[in-house]
């Protein structure tokens, strides 16, 4: 099984945007040290618990203080932005970095409808165009655009020797139909959404088309970890996170809170009810239990690769979980 990292560079309360990248960094260079297959991180906007608003910044940053594992985006919010221009940022980042490089999209707006118009200066982009933008994506990164295409003449440079590795982000049958369609990796979100993973992955397999980029379907599942070295501290450390979860689906304060202020915390009855359900997104325990639910889970989504998010409070407690997955595991 190989094991990966989605990093979403959450503040932890008492702390600032800055603590939490130099953490994301440290945890890339001890992932890296570990094993782990590949780093990505998020891209959030107006979002005061979330540092990482410029993936493409931080890949660079990143694979400049790591060794081998790949660098990537989970992922470019694709709709905000040109095709074009992400091309010349990833071909760029794999010329600085040789088959190191992952450029992962996805079809999410990005914030409320104002943070959006931001993002675009204003001008206003249908999600529908997602599909036409992944495959002029594709495009600009094999400088292979049809003749008839308005921009067959356009070129994304430099030109590395290598590609960038392309993934779709999704949660739904439908993120599944454009990545099999396109011939691209996929990557289902079960920290979003457990409830339609099945159905999106066989539906990925069954109908992928091959491309220039991917002749065989690749698959990875990414989902929400706390492992420790006992259920019941693996339980406690994951107090923070239900809280946080709260407060994101809310649209509250996204810093995630300490144990000990989410062990004083009073939940209604619709909020416990919200964990119950939040927990299903979850795996929490021993590294035993971890390995064990994960082995399940590949069985179930056909795929040896599961990327991983431990919202943790505690950065060293972060850290070991990590290292605890790993040893399990790797």
């Amino acid at each position: 099984m190989k094991l990966s990292v989605l990093d979403q560079s959450v503040i932890s309360k008492g702390s600032s945007g800055k603590d939490a990248l130099s953490n994301t960094v440290e945890l890339a260079k001890l992932t890296d040290e570990l094993g782990y297959t590949r780093f990505w991180v998020a891209e959030h906007h107006n979002s005061n618990g979330m540092a990482g608003s410029s993936p493409e910044v931080l890949i660079s940053h990143l694979a400049s203080n790591t060794k081998r594992i790949r660098v990537g985006s989970g992922g470019v919010l694709l709709p905000q932005y040109s095709p074009y221009k992400v091309a010349e940022n990833f071909k760029l980042l794999e010329t600085l970095y040789p088959d190191r490089i992952d450029l992962g999209i996805g079809r999410s707006p990005g914030g409320s409808p104002a943070t959006r118009m931001a993002l675009t200066d204003g001008l206003r982009r249908s999600l529908n165009e997602f599909p036409r933008q992944v495959r002029d994506l594709q495009g600009f990164l094999g400088n292979s655009l049809a003749e008839d295409h308005p921009y067959h003449e356009v070129r994304a440079f430099p030109s590395p020797e290598t590609s960038p590795e392309m993934w779709l982000l999704g949660i739904t049958h439908r993120g599944a139909r454009v990545a099999a369609e396109n011939g691209t990796a996929f990557t289902y979100g079960h920290f979003i959404t457990p409830v339609n993973g099945k159905r999106a992955i066989d539906y990925y397999y069954e109908h992928f088309q091959p491309s220039p980029l991917l002749s065989k379907p690749r698959v990875n599942v990414c989902i929400f970890v706390v492992c420790a070295p006992t259920q019941e501290k693996a339980e406690e450390l994951a107090l923070s996170q239900d809280l946080w979860l709260l407060a994101v689906g809310s649209g509250g304060d996204t810093r995630i809170p300490s144990v000990e202020k989410a062990k004083t915390m009073a939940l209604s009855a619709e909020d416990r009810a919200k964990v119950l359900e939040n927990r299903k997104r979850m795996i929490i325990g021993t590294p035993q239990k971890v390995r064990d639910e994960l082995l399940r889970l590949s069985e179930k989504y056909q795929t040896d690769e599961f990327m991983i998010i431990a919202n943790i409070h505690d950065f060293q407690e972060k850290l070991r979980s990590y290292t605890l997955l790993a040893e399990a595991i790797l």
